[in-house]
């Protein structure tokens, strides 16, 4: 049996693998009260250019394949079973991205503790160790403009994005961009992983060793290698595929 089979045959996979990362982030402890997003490119037969995004209300371990809702770039809801529409500040951010870049599938925000630390320092992720270097001359950063409900915003944040699929929002949390849904968690998981080292390295009173420019971008391109030689094989990725067995045996109703 595939590990596919195990999920509801009835729901696209848009939607089950989108719906496994908000309670992937949940499960990790990355997600805030009901706030923040994780959306993805629809199904095309729900719309064309919609995405699919939380329902506004429900904690990130209540999201369902099929409660997440799906709206289009102008804002209109398509479909909501749930009923009570989404976040605003969620639509502004995302639609942003979906809107400038066909390249991107998936967009994930947070605001974790170690994430807003790091977006509050002038520095950004410092070339401290293996996670933090993947990101490395790779990261984006947009100015914090207050709460993101002004549509003119976005316009900004996609000239500060550019080609890039990292951005720290100054001040206020991280954004990872994924040509698919793991990609985008996979990032995510080790931005994190790199905030709270960098915070407990600073925060250690010891002298840091920092990475020399050169083996630091060779490790980027290294990790942007594997990246693009994965997407290329049209295989799945066994990493995303084993947080998938991970959250089905944890949270097993995330595919209803």
């Amino acid at each position: 049996m595939t590990l596919h089979s195990q999920f509801s045959a009835d729901l696209p996979a848009e939607r089950v693998h989108l719906a496994a990362a908000y309670r992937l982030i949940a499960e990790f402890g990355m997600d805030d009260s009901i706030f923040t997003h994780i959306s993805a490119r629809a199904p095309a037969e729900e719309g064309e250019h919609a995405f699919l995004i939380n329902p506004y209300g429900l904690r990130f371990d209540e999201v369902t394949a099929s409660n997440l809702v799906t709206v289009d770039i102008d804002g209109e809801i398509l479909r909501d079973e749930y009923g009570a529409g989404i976040n605003k500040a969620g639509y502004t951010i995302h639609s942003a991205v979906h809107k400038a870049r066909p390249d991107v599938h998936c967009v994930l925000h947070t605001h974790t503790v170690a994430g807003v630390a790091v977006s509050s320092l002038e520095e950004g992720i410092l070339p401290l160790n293996q996670w933090s270097l993947e990101f490395h001359n790779r990261v984006a950063f947009h100015d914090y403009e207050g709460i993101a409900l002004n549509l003119e915003e976005r316009e900004r944040l996609i000239a500060d994005l550019g080609d890039k699929n990292i951005m720290i929002l100054r001040n206020h949390g991280m954004m990872t961009c994924g040509r698919s849904v793991g990609e985008a968690f996979s990032a995510a998981f080790n931005l994190e992983r790199a905030c709270k080292a960098q915070l407990a390295i600073m925060g250690s009173g010891m002298t840091p060793r920092f990475v020399g420019e050169e083996l630091a971008e060779f490790t980027a391109r290294q990790s942007e290698s594997w990246g693009d030689k994965q997407a290329a094989s049209g295989k799945p990725d066994p990493e995303w595929e084993a947080y998938l067995r991970f959250i089905k045996k944890r949270q097993p109703d995330f595919d209803v």
